[in-house]
């Protein structure tokens, strides 16, 4: 059974009341429970922090053992070299994962210090981007 693990940064734990027309009003774990129940093939975890050593440790506890990681770093994308060094660092191929789209959002969320060390990035298909992320590391 393959392994695969979600990592949600900073404010995602309040999808589904924070900002619904940006990000929808089903809530993360709503949204998890169908994943999971489509795709009951796959082992997929969950790890969601507002902070960024939290997210920098679990990337490091999970990319060197399992076989894919779905990465929404939320705000830290455009701001974390760290998160973006822990990236770099592991084996595991990490898919970096948008709701929105970032390009038509203000300009410093254009930047990602993710990017370049992801296997793709998925922008702007609401959370619909996490089941094309799991695809793309199916195949």
């Amino acid at each position: 059974m393959k392994k695969l693990i979600i990592i949600n940064g900073p404010n995602l734990n309040l999808l589904g009341v924070r900002e619904p027309e940006i990000y929808g009003s089903l809530s993360f774990t709503d949204f998890l429970d169908l994943l999971q129940k489509k795709h009951s093939n796959l082992q997929i975890d969950y790890f969601q922090s507002n902070i960024e050593g939290e997210i920098i440790d679990k990337l490091h506890e999970v990319g060197f053992s399992f076989d894919g990681i779905i990465l929404n770093a939320a705000a830290y994308t455009h701001t974390s070299v760290g998160v973006g060094d822990a990236v770099k660092a592991i084996k595991t191929p990490v898919v970096e994962v948008h709701i929105s789209n970032t390009f038509s959002r203000e300009s410093f969320r254009h930047q990602s210090y993710i990017s370049p060390h992801a296997k793709g990035v998925i922008i702007g298909f609401g959370l619909q981007s996490y089941e094309l992320a799991i695809e793309s590391l199916l195949k």
